[in-house]
């Protein structure tokens, strides 16, 4: 659900952010090393130029890390401040890549490193934002070296043009910045897959925890509801025969409509618990979804009332085939569709999304525009009775999540007060072999 995954996505980002920390505080630790060492090889002082940039840049570092950790504790913008950490480093690296010899500088790889863990961090678009923020640093850097506006100490202020030409020059920032760009691309998109995998087992994880409370209260229920059944159907059975075997009395006769109204509706009640409680296994055949959903919107849609104040827009893949019975994907949609429904006050839109995951998974997602969810509301919501709404029986998404299960499938919800909710659906798909036999059209 949004409000888990929120939660534990700013809890990674949190730790992320820590590990950044003591790694720059490590490479600082180094980096005021290697100077030491190189001061007592080379016998230089302190103050010795480029010992002095290397010393000052390693006590930034050191600095800035105490003060990262300090801010870490005691804010929430935790992207704005990874992103500020991050460019500050490009900054570090561009110092470093100057004071080492500039355009002959063996350490421009680092723009890379800082690259790599910007992508973690900020995954692909803060990737590619701090890859441009790099290549423009280092094309400066160079273009003001070859005019010999600026050159590091112990190179001559017209070292670059006078050893290499405009246009070896221009290829090699064409080269590094193309291998920002690259490695940006690349490693945002390990780092998008790796938070899609990670979404989705704290997705199942969620269902897990679900599934095991409803079947605890599921074997309790199965039997209670047993017993409510058979005396109901007895207590209407024997209204009916007293109704027709007395005399006529118009308020003995509205009394006896009350007793067999709210029968039915105990009953109806009862039936939606069972439901709950063990789900019929059901015929299942192989179902092409795009259809199936088609002929249920148009239902869902055919009630004038409901038909003049929302509109339903749907976009559903071709020739995605699930193993399902029929008539459990037509109560789980429509639980889902009378949810989104009733989520709206007055006029609004519901979006229906099918698609094909990959060749294993189906994804169906039906969201609205209406009310949303509290983060407390999304984690009661698959409890049973649970409801918020005046007339509701708190019992469609606790039969839709049962039914879910038993196809080994998965839900998740993500909603915001006030923006809407969002509900995803994803379902098995047969063997590769049988959806290669039903794309081509031989089960058709």
């Amino acid at each position: 659900m949004k409000g888990d995954s929120r939660d534990k996505s700013a809890r990674m980002l949190f730790r992320k952010l820590q590990w950044l920390i003591f790694f720059r505080a490590l490479f600082a630790a180094v980096l005021l090393g290697s100077a030491v060492f190189v001061g007592i090889r080379d016998d230089f002082t302190f103050t010795s130029y480029p010992l002095i940039v290397v010393n000052g840049i390693g006590l930034v570092l050191l600095c800035l890390s105490g003060l990262y950790s300090f801010i870490l504790y005691y804010t929430s913008r935790l992207s704005i401040l990874g992103y500020l950490q991050i460019s500050l480093d490009t900054l570090l690296v561009t110092g470093i890549v100057f004071v080492t010899g500039g355009f002959s500088s063996i350490f421009s790889f680092l723009y890379l490193v800082v690259i790599i863990y910007a992508s973690m961090v900020l995954f692909r678009r803060g990737g590619m934002f701090i890859a441009f923020f790099c290549s423009v640093q280092y094309s400066v850097l160079i273009s003001l070296e070859y005019q010999g506006a600026i050159y590091p100490i112990g190179f001559a202020s017209d070292f670059v043009a006078k050893n290499s030409n405009w246009d070896y020059v221009l290829y090699k920032l064409a080269i590094t910045t193309a291998a920002c760009f690259c490695v940006a691309f690349l490693s945002g998109l390990l780092a998008e897959q790796e938070r899609r995998a990670k979404q989705d087992l704290w997705a199942m994880e969620a269902q897990v925890r679900r599934v095991e409370k409803l079947a605890a209260i599921g074997e309790m229920a199965s039997g209670l509801a047993h017993e409510i059944k058979n005396p109901l159907a007895s207590l209407s059975g024997s209204i009916q025969f007293l109704r027709e075997e007395i005399p006529y009395d118009p308020d003995r006769d509205r009394l006896m409509d009350i007793i067999l109204r709210e029968a039915d509706r105990l009953s109806a009640l009862v039936n939606d618990f069972l439901m709950f409680a063990k789900p019929q296994p059901g015929k299942t055949q192989l179902v092409e979804l795009d259809t199936a959903i088609d002929e249920i919107i148009k239902v869902f849609t055919a009630d004038n009332r409901r038909n003049r104040r929302i509109t339903v827009t749907q976009k559903l893949d071709e020739d995605v085939v699930i193993e399902i019975d029929p008539e459990h994907l037509r109560q789980m949609l429509w639980n889902l569709l009378l949810n989104a429904d009733e989520a709206i006050a007055g006029e609004g839109h519901i979006d229906i999304k099918m698609t094909s995951l990959d060749r294993n998974y189906a994804s169906i997602t039906i969201a609205d525009d209406g009310c949303g969810m509290t983060e407390e509301t999304m984690n009661l919501i698959f409890d049973p009775f649970f409801t918020v709404k005046p007339k509701g029986t708190g019992l469609g998404l606790s039969i839709v999540q049962r039914i879910i299960s038993s196809y080994n499938g998965l839900i998740d919800v993500r909603s915001e007060p006030g923006k809407g909710t969002a509900f995803t659906v994803k379902l098995r798909r047969p063997s590769r072999l049988l959806g290669r036999i039903i794309a081509s059209g031989s089960l058709k």
